[in-house]
């Protein structure tokens, strides 16, 4: 049996080494862009804007930079999305980006617009059928322990819980070392009858055992499989009751670290989108980081495709807000003087 994707999985990464830090900007994408004129290529919406970007040699990075550049916000997973087809822009500032795209790309004026489609089905839990739900290889690449115990757990679709909110707190002791994980979710049935979900934390090689679940509120801890070796727990939470369409449901637990070098940095990887994520780590005031940063990452991708400087309050704390986070993985990383 195919596995089915994880519909929670955070990394708990205890040893890590020192990151480069990104240079300078680059040059303003517009000025390397395509001339003005050419005739849009023959297709659908997606087509054409992949033609479009293949041919301009601008990465989706300095795209998404001349974009906010020109005060539309648009993320790197998002344009990716839409030349690969999985989305389309509906909302009216997505629509602004569309003409911009098309003066930046060198497409005539309604090249792009004029091939989108009318607007999806929406509705109170519509929106769950056209969700991008990544597969397990796309958000734990190489990991096939994890499939493994997915297909023997016979893992529910992540489809069936939509993520309304999700919150970790990650605390970090006087030795430097992540001691332990809390853990909030908000979440909604798109289906009925829902009453469970799988959720994976690992830890790093250096790692000497296991995390272990903990504390588990407003439900139960069901089938537990452990890898020691791999640093890696599956745990299967049985909600509180199950859940008919529509019914929402609160659930949180802890996870205890095992004992490892220096902690560098806390993460989690998305199989779903999350209407809001919140990390927030907190150091012991004897152990506060020199340097503190956010980074994100597209599916699977061992590369960053963001970074960004984050202050370390007097509370010893930092924290980032990901408001509509996508599929991918995202997440906080320190170094100490």
């Amino acid at each position: 049996m195919a596995a089915q994707q994880p519909q929670d999985a955070a990394r708990l990464r205890l040893v890590g080494s020192h990151t480069e830090r990104p240079g300078p900007p680059g040059p303003t994408p517009a000025a390397s862009g395509p001339p003005p004129g050419r005739l849009a290529p023959v297709g659908g919406f997606a087509d054409t804007l992949h033609l479009a970007i293949e041919a301009s040699g601008l990465s989706l990075d300095r795209i998404r930079a001349a974009l906010a550049g020109r005060g539309v916000r648009v993320s790197v997973t998002t344009l990716s999305y839409w030349r690969r087809g999985r989305s389309q822009p509906e909302r009216a500032s997505s629509l602004r980006a569309v003409h911009l795209l098309e003066e930046l790309l060198g497409l005539p004026h309604s090249a792009l617009s004029s091939l989108l489609g009318p607007p999806r089905p929406r509705g109170r839990w519509a929106a769950a059928a056209n969700t991008c739900h990544l597969g397990l290889e796309d958000v734990w690449p190489g990991e096939q322990e994890i499939a493994n115990i997915f297909a023997e757990l016979n893992a529910p679709p992540a489809g069936e819980l939509e993520r309304l909110s999700i919150h970790d707190s990650y605390y970090v002791d006087a030795e430097r070392r992540g001691n332990l994980l809390r853990m909030r979710q908000v979440v909604r049935a798109t289906v009925g009858g829902v009453g469970r979900c799988l959720v994976v934390h690992m830890a790093d090689e250096e790692a000497a055992g296991c995390p272990e679940i903990t504390a588990v509120r407003h439900g139960r801890l069901g089938r537990v499989r452990r890898r020691p070796e791999a640093g890696l727990i599956v745990g299967e939470l049985m909600l509180d009751r199950p859940l008919g369409l529509g019914d929402s449901t609160v659930f949180e637990y802890e996870v205890e670290i095992p004992p490892g070098g220096p902690t560098m940095e806390y993460s989690r990887r998305f199989a779903t989108p999350v209407r809001e994520y919140v990390l927030q780590v907190h150091f012991d005031p004897a152990a506060v980081p020199a340097h503190c940063e956010r980074y994100d990452r597209e599916p699977g991708a061992d590369v960053d495709h963001r970074r960004e400087q984050l202050w370390i309050g007097a509370s010893a704390s930092a924290h980032v807000l990901a408001p509509d986070q996508q599929p991918g993985h995202i997440g906080i990383r320190w170094e100490w003087a």
